[in-house]
């Protein structure tokens, strides 16, 4: 396999696997949004912003999935797992507070990496033609 089809593979592996995790966190919680809203509140976050929140995993997930917008939506999904990280998981004496603490840590840098990348050429940014020569 020549090094481009093994990487346009490999990003496009990459924008489906973390795609794929807030699309269904956000369709998961289709089922119970006032919870949510609930466990928003207990962090900070007025309770309102919880639709807002569930289109956003679902819709940028998605578009992260397809490659469109590929290194805003990375961007923005990347300090998403970073500010929820921070303001739900960082709990210094709760071990496994501290593990979904860096899970989030490692999901920002996922993104960040992603963001960096690009699409790849699998990606509707290609076609569209938002793509850089870089990632194709």
């Amino acid at each position: 396999m020549s090094q481009t089809l093994t990487s346009n593979a490999g990003l496009l592996v990459a924008r489906v696997l973390l795609g794929l995790l807030f699309v269904m966190a956000g369709i998961n919680k289709l089922g119970d949004v006032s919870g949510f809203a609930g466990y928003m509140a207990s962090g900070g976050v007025p309770e309102i912003l919880a639709w807002p929140v569930v289109l956003f995993e679902i819709l940028v997930g998605l578009a992260l999935i397809a490659g469109f917008q590929t290194r805003l939506a990375a961007l923005a999904l990347g300090l998403f797992s970073l500010a929820s990280g921070l303001l739900y998981h960082y709990v210094p004496a709760d071990p496994m507070q501290m593990t979904m603490f860096l899970k989030n840590l490692a999901l920002t840098g996922g993104y960040l990496a992603l963001a960096l990348a690009g699409p790849g050429a699998w990606a509707l940014d290609r076609v569209l033609g938002n793509a850089s020569p870089q990632t194709a």
